[in-house]
């Protein structure tokens, strides 16, 4: 019997239990990989989350070493932390571990997780369009991770250093609270890697008839108004992340217009 007439005779209470069971094998997966998230914390904390604090971080470099490119002297340069951390909850330590072991037990197993919800959404395409979406976990992927690259090395080291070393007064010392300070690190760069797969949305819904690229390019102002609204909501309340995380929405919206003419293309052929 044909997979197509297997799937036509399982009921909606069959689909449920199928993806109950992806579901399952994803959180597995996430699980494991927190745990060793966990027991590696010294890496996870010290070597990557903490890394923006360091005056030696590679943004920091990189914009010291334009400053002096451009004879604008040691502007540009971070020469010391603006900030100390500071922890003000008794298990304020334990569960900001936990938080972010789970949240790199995450980061570390999306291709599997992408791969399992394939897996479930695959059966339902047709035969031509599941091979036209081959290679769609290895793109998804990579567009995580370049997103999760750029908020990591781009948003979150420009935002942290200026909300830290904002003051409204030479009276008032910074002292980030650790929560705050993780927060702000890894929810940028979530955020920035959920961001990077509007192309892979857009193909979807092109492929389902929901989007046409006449209809991006009519809406295409109304589009920038939102992707400032989205950059305000994921970004920290300063004007520089917002450009940051902004820019890219906007190249990435003109690359979801190539693919969906693209991918008109292709159906009308």
């Amino acid at each position: 019997m044909k997979r197509e007439e297997v799937d036509k005779e399982m009921s909606f209470l069959d689909h449920l239990e199928v993806f109950r069971w992806h579901l399952i094998r994803s959180a597995i997966v996430i699980f494991l990989f927190s745990i060793l998230a966990f027991i590696f914390k010294n890496i996870i904390f010290d070597l990557v989350l903490l890394a923006p604090m360091d005056p030696q971080f590679l943004t920091y470099r990189v914009l010291c070493n334009i400053s002096r490119f451009l004879q604008m002297g040691e502007a540009l340069c971070i020469q010391e932390s603006p900030f100390s951390l500071m922890n003000i909850s008794m298990s304020g330590q334990f569960s900001t571990h936990i938080k972010v072991s789970l949240f790199s037990g995450f980061i570390i197993s999306f291709p599997y997780v992408f791969w399992e919800f394939w897996r479930f959404i695959k059966p339902a395409l047709h035969k031509n369009e599941a091979n036209v979406a081959r290679g769609i976990v290895f793109f998804s992927s990579l567009l995580f991770l370049i997103g999760i690259l750029f908020g990591y090395y781009v948003v979150a080291p420009l935002s942290v250093n200026f909300l830290g070393s904002y003051q409204v007064s030479q009276t008032v010392a910074n002292q980030i609270s650790l929560t705050s300070f993780i927060s702000t690190v890894t929810t940028v760069s979530l955020a920035n890697g959920i961001i990077f797969e509007l192309p892979i949305l857009v193909y979807f819904l092109t492929k389902i008839g929901l989007l046409t690229p006449d209809f991006m390019r009519v809406y295409r102002k109304h589009a920038m108004v939102v992707t400032l609204i989205l950059s305000a909501i994921i970004t920290p309340p300063d004007i520089t992340s917002q450009i940051l995380v902004s820019l890219p929405l906007v190249l990435l919206y003109e690359l979801g217009i190539k693919i969906s003419s693209r991918v008109i293309k292709n159906q009308k052929n």
